[in-house]
């Protein structure tokens, strides 16, 4: 618990730095103005989104691997982050879409491939609760996100592929004229460091509370048999 304060100290010390820079350090950008501001957290969520759900795939193969536990458990806490983060994605990129674009949302191809991954890892945890028995659920659910995880790429090369669409074109990595001014950049680098540390913050609690689940799934059995074996005992001696 004490190892802990330093990071969760220092996850809030780079949110209060990005604030600060996104509001207050960086630029105004010329045609879009304040509400551009909105993009460094934007860019920020789907980073964590796409870390997180790399670890999933991961762990997904991990367990389909070895059929150890914990990758079952790191597998669907990653997940639950992930969806998190993809869902702050989709409301901040609403939030800046409609001064932007003038409309709250389009079938841009960025947009309808996020929102399909979005709708994939909500099927995958709505999956899991569908199954009772441990092993298949986690044989299962590992299966399905390993397929989920396909749209990932695909998210992240939409605009690129089909660049007539809504979504602006990629800023870094991009072509020719892709790229953004020297501070602009530091502070998108601290936005997306501080939302990447404060999700695998989460991701670390979630696992720890999964793991903990399954401890108290094995003690309840324990138990059951505990309580079984002691009504059938003096069954035996009559």
């Amino acid at each position: 618990m004490k190892a802990r304060v330093p990071v969760t100290v220092l996850a809030a010390g780079l949110m209060l730095v990005a604030g600060y820079a996104a509001l207050f350090i960086a630029p105004d950008e010329r045609t879009m103005h304040e509400i551009q501001r909105i993009f460094y957290f934007h860019l920020g969520c789907w980073t964590a989104m796409f870390i997180a759900l790399g670890i999933a795939f991961v762990a997904n193969i991990g367990w389909l691997l070895t059929s150890r536990p914990r990758w079952d458990w790191l597998g669907v806490s990653a997940v639950e982050v992930g969806v998190t983060s993809c869902t702050a994605g989709l409301i901040t990129g609403v939030l800046w879409g409609k001064p932007a674009w003038g409309i709250w949302w389009t079938w841009d191809p960025r947009l309808t491939t996020c929102f399909i991954l979005w709708l994939l890892y909500i099927s995958y945890l709505l999956l899991r609760g569908l199954i009772e028995d441990p092993a298949r659920r986690a044989t299962l659910s590992a299966v399905f996100g390993i397929f989920a995880f396909l749209d990932a790429p695909l998210v992240y090369v939409s605009n690129r592929l089909w660049p007539r669409g809504q979504h602006p074109a990629p800023v870094i990595f991009g072509g020719p004229n892709s790229g953004i001014n020297s501070t602009m950049l530091r502070t998108l680098m601290i936005s997306m460091t501080a939302m990447v540390v404060l999700m695998l913050i989460v991701l670390l609690d979630r696992y720890r509370l999964e793991r903990l689940r399954h401890e108290l799934d094995e003690l309840r059995v324990a138990t059951e048999r505990g309580n079984a074996r002691s009504t059938l005992a003096p069954v035996a001696r009559s």
